[in-house]
Formats: C-alpha cells, structure tokens, sequence
C-alpha cells in the first residue's frame, strides 16, 4: 500500500503547465528555469573534472574544497561565520537538504510552522516525517509577517519553522524587522528554523540578503539551505548546502548519509572552483536578472496587467483582478497555455488553506524575445476574458 501522503498526491502544478507547454509548442513563463546556460567557465570546469578528476565516491559530507569554499562564500557576502568541517554539508540539491532537516529533527506530533504561499515539496516531506503542519498566511501584495500570525501558529508544541527568504512565489525579500519578529517566536518557543534561502543571491534594486542564521538567538538554531545550482543558474545540477551548528550537523548528515550519501563529485569540485573564482558572476547576475524583471513588468504594465513588487527571485507575479480579469488564476493559466500559447502558474497552487485566487506567477529568466512573445500572449488572454 502506497503511505497516505503520496496516495492522493496530484502531479505538481509546474509539471502540469510545463508539459502542456512542451505538448502545445507554448512559451514556458511558467517553471522557474533560465533560458541561459550558466557560467561558462564553471560549466567547463565540471566536463575537465568528469574526464580528469575524481568520480568515485567522494566524502559523505562533500568535499572538503566545496565545503571550505561555501564557508568563505557566505562570510564574504552574508558575514556568517561558518566552521567548514562542523558545519557543512553537500547535498543533492536543496530538496534533499529540506528532507534531511525535516527527517532529523521532526519526531510524531511535533508543530511545524509554515508560511503560505509555500514551495509544494514541504507539507507532504513534513507529514512524512511525522510532524503536524501549522500554516499561517502571508496577504499580497506586501506579504508581511505579523505578530498576530504568528500568535495564531506558535503552541507549546512548535517544534520547527520553516522560512523560505527570498519568497517563491511572492518574489519578497523579508525586511530585518519581520525577521527579529520570527526570531523572537523561535527563542521563545525553543524552536529550530529551517531556512530555505536558495534565492539568497538573486536580490534587486541594491538590497543585500541577510540571514535568518545573522540574529540574535539563532546561530544555534537555525539550518540554513543555500543551492548552487540557484547561485549559477544551473537548476539541473543539484548541489545544496546543509550550514547548521555542529549539534544540528550531526543528525543532519545522518539523514543525508541515508537519502543519497554524497553528490557527483565533478560537480561538487566545479561549484567550489565557481564560489573561488567567480567574484565576476556574483556582481554581474542580478543585474542582468533585474533588466528581465524590468523588462517583462514595463512590457506587462503596458499592456493593462497590475504587476506587483519582486525584490528578488526569478518571478513576479501578476495581480489579475486588479488587471480587469474577472477570471480565477488556475482557469486563466489554462486558457492562455491552450488559447494563447504561454504558460503561467497560478499562485493559488502555493496554498493548502484559504488560497488567493486572482494572482499568476511568471519567470523572468529568460531571453528578451521570450519574454517579449509573452507578453504579447498573455495580453491577447487578457483581452479575451474581457470580451
């Protein structure tokens, strides 16, 4: 008998309008992919260490050069002091880091407190492991945390939360002070954070990323989940990093060491020579990311959609109602892959309770004509519903 939380699973709402987009021939504005292929050079670093280096099984807990490296990166751009051989851990993307942290640290009936809208992957992995999701709501178009949220969620059997900083799918950068307000929650509640930060480097407008790991109380307590492949636009290769306190790390690669015992090494020695040796990369990225939200809101405005605020990410997201479409978010992205040729994800899919349903989510991360052929898609849909 399949276990009762993937019984009843339905496929994945990115799978669902990637392979109609894929079927129909439609452009994909829909999963959060680039069209780009990533740094060259690291990308030749890894083929040069497939035909030269070493692919026999590296240590459990990563190499030793990608684990230092990490380190460094996130001293350099987030001042976090991290101790790379007590701290570190490479894992097979950020999704087995999360089942990794939900796996050894959530016993049966322990609360876990999440935050709609909510990557899908985490609700069905925490009723796995046993825990009881409490989920608050964050309200567009500012998606803010407040103290009234959180006294709806906390119990004295909170055990964990988690935060997922920078937001998919709201696209929002959580300012220091809804942070403290978590922190605060978790100090008092004696709650382990589970931050999911994978979007840490991809932030706009001059704003700098800081670390839920960065305020009081919460150096001891807080896993934070950083990927590689969000870090050089190569979604495919499925590199993530563990960062907790010793205490934490050692039931966290017990559970890696049991999900998929180690990562590719000629991917893990590639993405540490990137985090060496691709300052350029890092300082150049989101700038070229931001023209691409430029590009598509001002194309998007022009054409009568309300495009609401994206501090970073690969997405924005459109506010439908406030757009004219009178039309529910799922039917919309239905009628414009099939109709109109482009696809979109409705933001309703991001929520268990009470979910808003007049807001779509689009990927910026692609080349201007894409992104411009979009546009004129998804204006035809919108025209369409008003008539």
């Amino acid at each position: 008998m399949v276990h009762p939380v993937y019984a009843d699973l339905p496929t994945t709402i990115f799978e669902v309008m990637s392979g109609l987009a894929r079927d129909s021939g439609a452009i994909n504005l829909g999963q959060g992919f680039p069209d780009e292929p990533g740094p060259e050079a690291v990308r030749r670093r890894a083929a040069e260490e497939v035909v030269s280096g070493y692919n026999q099984y590296p240590p459990m807990r990563g190499l030793p050069e990608l684990r230092r490296a990490a380190a460094d990166h996130y001293a350099r751009f987030q001042g976090l002091d991290l101790n790379w051989q007590t701290e570190v851990t490479v894992t097979s993307g950020a999704t087995e880091a999360l089942a990794a942290a939900f796996l050894s640290l959530i016993s049966p009936g322990d609360e876990v407190v999440l935050f709609q809208p909510l990557y899908d992957a985490y609700t069905p992995m925490v009723r796995r492991a046993g825990g009881v999701p409490r989920l608050a709501r964050l309200e567009p178009p500012h998606w803010r945390i407040t103290r009234g949220m959180l006294d709806g969620v906390f119990t004295p059997k909170t055990r964990m939360v988690v935060l997922n900083n920078p937001v998919n799918p709201a696209a929002v950068i959580f300012p220091d002070e809804d942070l403290a307000l978590l922190a605060e929650y978790c100090v008092a509640h004696d709650a382990i954070a589970v931050s999911d930060e994978v979007w840490e480097q991809i932030v706009f407008d001059g704003r700098v990323f800081r670390s839920l790991m960065s305020f009081p109380g919460m150096r001891e307590r807080t896993v934070k989940i950083g990927s590689a492949g969000k870090m050089f636009a190569l979604t495919g290769w499925k590199v993530g990093f563990l960062c907790a306190a010793p205490d934490l790390t050692r039931g966290l690669a017990g559970a890696h060491q049991f999900l998929t015992f180690t990562t590719p090494p000629p991917l893990q020695a590639a993405v540490a020579w990137g985090l060496d040796n691709c300052a350029d990369w890092f300082a150049t990225m989101p700038g070229a990311l931001q023209r691409s939200r430029d590009r598509l809101a001002a194309g998007l405005a022009h054409e009568g959609f309300k495009v609401l605020p994206a501090a970073g990410t690969y997405f924005l997201n459109v506010d439908l109602e406030a757009s004219g479409v009178r039309e529910a978010d799922h039917a919309f992205c239905l009628r414009a892959v099939k109709d109109h040729g482009v696809a979109a994800i409705p933001v309703s899919a991001f929520y268990e309770q009470a979910a808003p349903t007049h807001i779509i989510r689009l990927c910026f991360a692609k080349r201007d004509e894409t992104l411009d052929a979009g546009i004129e898609r998804l204006a035809a849909a919108r025209i369409a519903s008003l008539n």
